[in-house]
């Protein structure tokens, strides 16, 4: 077989050559035939055809199941630095397009949406997060890095440190370590706190890139909390799985009359009424540290007073195992919170999960909201913000539902 270029070949199965050619950039391992020629773990491989047609070239992983991440489907590219620096500029510049004056705190690099697998880059102000979750993309972090830096340089900015919260087991499936901590470099320091502070439409919140969920904080959400506020003026609310109390800030700022926030960890309710302090908010506000499954069953059964319910719960599934547990899960706090709303009343409702699929969303919905007794008028229905933007072809991109509801 005709071998392109000098990477080695990989011939794959119909199915991945359907996909690929479908634009979807990943081939299981199951799916490769064969492989001819020289590679090392984590390099660069070209993806072929049973037929010996040219499909892509992609870094290839020995021990994951993702065997290969294919980052080009064009056989004249060179995967030299060069490469890697235009697609760091095309995703800085798709953000400085797409969030205008909120450019300073968001996400910068959204892993396959932005042409870099298994790779993630928050910024909030001057410290950037990242994640690494493939081999071949750790091995060109530092081009990677080194470009982030110097292309918000040329805007002015510049970045102080880079946090890497490289804790994910999915690390262990590509065989590489996990830990966390300052990236040390020559072309970027390391800042004396892991605590920084950002301003999300016009609220200030206090983040620990070290500690804090995921990167630090829920950038995905920016927009959805917006929406909420617009909603939530002379309102009575309670917002369950607070974290540290985004979504019951915006309320607040908003003009609710009162906001209610709730949420399991005691160190994630400390921090919301730190933030509540921060803006000036306490005095509309209060806060409760308990389970929302069980904190919903006791207040439905008082005449509780809350007219908007925010649920926004963490990932109820992570693979298609445990999508009918999730299900359940999910169902239960929208059938509780349905219930305990008078006719009139709002409802914001979201899920996370890739695997929780918006059919099966809408579903649960619906049937939670007939068991319930109630019809959901829709307000808007919602996904996750611009700089966690969504692939068509690819649709583990799109993962947050968002839905605003009155209950009629």
């Amino acid at each position: 077989m005709k071998q392109v270029r000098n990477f080695a070949s990989a011939v794959v199965s119909q199915k991945a050559e359907r996909s690929i050619r479908g634009g979807h950039p990943w081939v299981y391992d199951a799916e490769i035939k064969d492989i001819s020629g020289e590679y090392q773990n984590g390099g660069l491989v070209d993806v072929v055809s049973l037929k010996g047609a040219y499909l892509g070239t992609g870094f290839i992983s020995e021990s994951s199941k993702i065997r290969i991440r294919i980052l080009s489907q064009n056989a004249n590219e060179r995967f030299d630095d060069s490469f890697f620096v235009r697609r760091v500029k095309y995703a800085v510049d798709f953000r400085k397009t797409v969030m205008g004056d909120d450019f300073s705190c968001c996400r910068l690099i959204f892993g396959e949406a932005d042409g870099l697998p298994g790779l993630t880059v928050d910024r909030y102000n001057n410290i950037l997060v990242t994640e690494v979750l493939s081999r071949g993309t750790d091995k060109v972090k530092d081009v990677i890095y080194r470009a982030l830096c110097s292309c918000l340089a040329e805007s002015g900015e510049r970045i102080e440190g880079i946090y890497e919260r490289n804790e994910s087991p999915i690390r262990t499936l590509e065989g590489l370590e996990c830990y966390k901590g300052w990236y040390k470099s020559e072309f970027v320091g390391v800042p004396g706190s892991v605590v920084t502070e950002i301003n999300e439409n016009g609220i200030k919140y206090l983040v620990d890139v070290e500690n804090g969920q995921k990167t630090g904080f829920f950038l995905d959400q920016k927009y959805n909390r917006l929406a909420v506020s617009k909603l939530a003026k002379g309102k009575r609310v309670l917002d369950c799985f607070t974290h540290t109390g985004s979504f019951a800030l915006n309320a607040a700022m908003g003009g609710a009359a009162h906001v209610t926030a709730v949420d399991v960890s005691q160190s994630a309710v400390d921090m919301a009424k730190a933030n509540a302090e921060r803006n000036g908010l306490s005095d509309r506000m209060d806060f409760i540290c308990t389970d929302v499954f069980d904190l919903l069953p006791k207040l439905g059964e008082q005449k509780s007073g809350y007219d908007f319910i925010i649920l926004d719960p963490p990932a109820f599934t992570k693979s298609r195992k445990t999508i009918d547990a999730a299900a359940r899960g999910y169902k239960e706090i929208n059938y509780r919170a349905m219930r305990m709303l008078p006719r009139g009343g709002y409802l914001a409702t979201c899920s996370c999960s890739h695997f929780m699929d918006n059919e099966l969303f809408k579903k649960m919905l619906l049937s939670a909201a007939k068991d319930a007794g109630v019809s959901l008028k829709l307000i808007e229905e919602r996904r996750q913000a611009p700089d966690h933007p969504m692939l068509m072809t690819v649709p583990e991109t799109y993962y947050l539902k968002f839905y605003l509801f009155q209950i009629v």
